[in-house]
């Protein structure tokens, strides 16, 4: 999305991406994002973070989870995400095989306080609904 700004990261620094993976993964107890992709590792320079959702989405699959929903809170001054969250959606459903109805995205600010509120970063929660399948 267009902004004066940008986030630094290993990857694309894709901030709620990177809480919907971690939420996930802590669901199955299958570690974090940097055990399944190590930032030292240099294949994971400027990868899409969406991409890893995918890759995130096969490991739950091969141990037998099947995701039924994530709610994912994005806090930042700017930019104004509002006009984004249908497809930030969409993009995130996609990238799990499931519906955007079962995907909530939404963005708070952190009402001027803190580096948040200075505009000094971006910070995302995310939580996720999995099912083992056959239980």
């Amino acid at each position: 999305m267009p902004f004066k700004r940008g986030l630094w990261g290993r990857s694309d620094a894709d901030v709620v991406v990177h809480a919907i993976i971690d939420a996930l993964l802590g669901a199955a107890a299958l570690g974090d994002i940097g055990t399944h992709f190590p930032p030292s590792e240099p294949q994971y320079e400027g990868i899409s973070s969406i991409l890893l959702l995918q890759r995130v989405g096969d490991i739950l699959g091969h141990h037998g989870f099947k995701v039924e929903n994530i709610d994912a809170t994005i806090v930042a001054e700017e930019p104004k995400l509002a006009p984004y969250i249908d497809e930030m959606r969409r993009n995130i459903g996609d990238a799990l095989g499931i519906d955007k109805e079962r995907v909530s995205v939404k963005a708070k600010t952190s009402a001027g306080l803190g580096f948040l509120g200075r505009g000094e970063g971006i910070a995302a929660h995310a939580v996720a609904l999995i099912e083992k399948a056959g239980v």
